[in-house]
C-alpha cells in the first residue's frame, strides 16, 4: 500500500498488528476513526492507554482485575468451596458467558507442553496448590481444553493433589477431543460443566 500520509501509514501498521487483521481491515479502521469526533478518538485510544497500564492480575486466582483482587473473588455471593481450573482468562469468560457456574477460578496460564519448553514451573500451579491446603475449598472442576497437553496438565494437578482431601472432576466430554475451550458453544460449555465426571471416571474412560 502507498499511503499520501506518513500518520495514516503509521496507523494501519499499529492496527495490522492486532490478530486477524491485514492491511486492508486496517486502512477501513483508521480512515474510520478520522471521521469520528476528536473527543470520541481520544476517548477510545484513552480507554486502551489506560487498559494496559492500569490493568491487575488477581493475587487469588491470576484472572483480570482492577485491583489486586478480582470481582468474582471478592464477591461474597459465589460459592467458595469450588474452584474451576482454566488454561486462560479468555476460558473463565467463557464459562462466566455460560451463566451456569457459580464457584470460583484459577487461571493456569497455560498447559503443560514440554515440547514448548512449558513446564510446571510456567504455570500457576503452585499457588493453586496452596489454595486448596488453606482455603475451604472441597472440588476442582478441571475445565481444560480436550488436548494431549490439557489431559496431561489434569493427570499432573490430580496427582499434586493426591495427599489432599479434595474432590477433583473434569467436564464432561460435550467439547470434542482437540477442541478449544473458548470457541465452544454456550449451551455446550454449560453441559459439560453440569455433567462434570470424577476424574477417576475420565482416566478409567481414557483408558479404555
Amino acid at each position: 500500500m502507498i499511503f499520501s500520509s506518513k500518520l495514516i501509514e503509521d496507523a494501519v501498521q499499529e492496527f495490522s498488528k492486532l490478530p486477524g487483521i491485514g492491511k486492508k481491515t486496517a486502512l477501513r479502521m483508521v480512515l474510520h476513526l478520522l471521521k469520528m469526533e476528536k473527543e470520541e478518538v481520544n476517548g477510545f485510544s484513552g480507554a486502551l492507554s489506560r487498559m494496559r497500564n492500569e490493568i491487575c492480575f488477581c493475587n487469588t486466582c491470576h484472572n483480570i482485575s482492577d485491583s489486586d483482587q478480582c470481582t468474582i473473588c471478592a464477591s461474597p455471593g459465589r460459592n467458595k468451596s469450588q474452584v474451576c481450573v482454566v488454561e486462560t482468562i479468555r476460558d473463565v469468560i467463557a464459562i462466566e458467558s455460560t451463566q451456569q457456574y457459580n464457584g470460583l477460578y484459577h487461571v493456569l496460564g497455560g498447559i503443560l507442553s514440554p515440547l514448548d519448553g512449558i513446564g510446571p514451573e510456567q504455570l500457576n500451579v503452585a499457588s493453586l496448590h496452596e489454595r486448596v491446603k488453606n482455603e475451604e475449598v472441597e472440588e476442582l472442576i478441571m475445565a481444560l481444553s480436550p488436548t494431549i497437553e490439557g489431559d496431561t496438565t489434569v493427570y499432573y494437578i490430580a496427582r499434586q493433589m493426591s495427599e489432599l482431601p479434595i474432590r477433583i472432576t473434569t467436564i464432561a466430554r460435550g467439547i470434542s477431543f482437540g477442541g478449544e475451550l473458548e470457541y465452544a458453544d454456550e449451551m455446550t460449555l454449560a453441559r459439560s460443566i453440569a455433567k462434570r465426571l470424577p476424574i477417576d471416571n475420565y482416566v478409567s474412560m481414557k483408558g479404555s
